[in-house]
């Protein structure tokens, strides 16, 4: 027989409550019992007193038992006494005692199940309560309860309580933020007559600080965008809020005036973060009657243009990260779309993510993709592209992937 639910280590040692901050550590293992019949005294302990059966294995051809009552901090291995032996090791008085914040409460639940004990819980002169019982072989056991114990398992269950209850109440707050955050993604698609788009966000954890945006510009201009906050989790996520508020309140020059438009970005989020906060931002404003795009790459991946003929082109940086410099500048540069053309925006949540063995699922994996989906629609494009992703790392997710992906008609 195999140690109970299959413990990868030995003799139950997996187990223990490992005090670490002792050095070197030591613990008490395993108390022995020897009993007259193995089968007859485990369905004592784990039927009546209701303890674990943490090891129950042959070894050398002799079976070994371990139990441990609930709290597992200590063992104890039931053996089996050879017949010359037993008159001397059995039935005796084991010196092991047992305690409990309720003696009566607990004296009562195992005399329900047929434990036999040799008095009623008393108190004696050394104070607390206590009670003697037997086990089948009549190997004796204390049990004994003190005032102070019953109020050191109040105080830690009630901490433990507050603990549990912090825990779901920050779990909450978590969900509330995810929520606010998934608002603060578009809600509506500004209509194209040229072009059919999609866009896609999915956070490592609860929250993240990945954005992508689309902006009604007017005079027929769409607005498609894409940042990534530096860090992750909630301070990344209230930096996002904040680029997105200055992003939005100053988009009415986008139009006209797209390099003012990026400057006062800029120029707010820097005077609203911290000294090393930052952002990676890829601005672009598309054309819908003349299918251009003018966009900024404000130190964030190339974005990818597909073209309809197979060949592929990078739009590279034409400025610094967002937020880190007050002196900062960019430059705008164009290109002509085509019908058949797919425009890609992509944060590194996608391109970093890796395998067992370290491997990042790269640019060249990300490409692929794009060109085994090409044929689907935007929002099927990103579907498939984040499946071959998480395919490449079905493990947990390390960073915020987003994506807009834009076929032009």
């Amino acid at each position: 027989m195999g140690n109970s639910g299959d413990s990868p280590l030995p003799f139950g040692m997996d187990h223990l409550s490992l005090r670490l901050d002792k050095d070197p550590y030591v613990s008490l293992h395993f108390i022995m019992i020897f009993v007259r019949n193995q089968e007859r005294s485990l369905r004592f302990y784990l039927d009546q007193l209701r303890f674990r059966l943490v090891v129950d294995q042959r070894v050398a051809g002799i079976r070994w038992i371990e139990v441990a009552p609930p709290d597992g901090t200590a063992n104890i291995a039931l053996a089996e006494a050879l017949p010359d032996s037993v008159a001397t090791l059995v039935g005796r008085d084991t010196g092991i005692y047992f305690i409990t914040e309720d003696v009566q409460a607990k004296y009562n639940e195992w005399s329900s199940r047929g434990v036999h004990f040799e008095s009623p819980p008393s108190k004696p002169q050394w104070g607390g309560i206590f009670a003697r019982f037997e086990d089948p072989d009549g190997n004796s056991f204390g049990l004994a309860g003190f005032d102070e114990l019953t109020l050191g398992v109040e105080m830690r269950r009630r901490a433990l309580a507050q603990k549990l209850e912090a825990e779901r109440q920050a779990e909450r707050e978590l969900e509330i933020a995810r929520q606010v955050q998934a608002r603060l993604l578009p809600q509506r698609m500004p209509e194209a007559r040229t072009l059919e788009y999609a866009g896609f966000c999915l956070p490592a954890r609860h929250v993240g600080g990945d954005y992508y945006d689309f902006l009604d510009l007017g005079q027929q201009r769409l607005g498609l965008v894409i940042g990534d906050i530096a860090g992750k989790g909630i301070a990344a996520a209230l930096l996002m809020a904040n680029l997105q508020a200055n992003l939005r309140s100053q988009c009415a020059t986008a139009a006209e005036q797209p390099n003012q438009f990026l400057h006062s970005v800029n120029q707010l989020f820097f005077e609203n973060t911290a000294d090393a906060d930052y952002a990676t931002f890829f601005f672009s404003q598309y054309d819908d009657v003349s299918r251009r795009i003018r966009y900024a790459n404000c130190g964030h991946l190339p974005a990818l243009v597909l073209r309809q003929d197979g060949s592929l082109e990078r739009l590279h940086s034409t400025a610094t990260v967002l937020g880190l410099f007050d002196k900062w500048d960019c430059t705008l540069e164009e290109r002509q779309l085509f019908p058949g053309d797919t425009l890609v925006l992509y944060t590194d949540g996608a391109t970093e993510s890796f395998d067992d063995s370290g491997e990042q699922f790269g640019d060249h994996r990300l490409i692929e993709s794009l060109y085994s989906h090409r044929a689907l629609s935007p929002t099927a494009l990103i579907d498939s592209i984040v499946a071959d992703v998480r395919k490449f790392n079905p493990r947990e997710q390390q960073d915020d992937i987003t994506l807009i992906v834009g076929h032009v008609r």
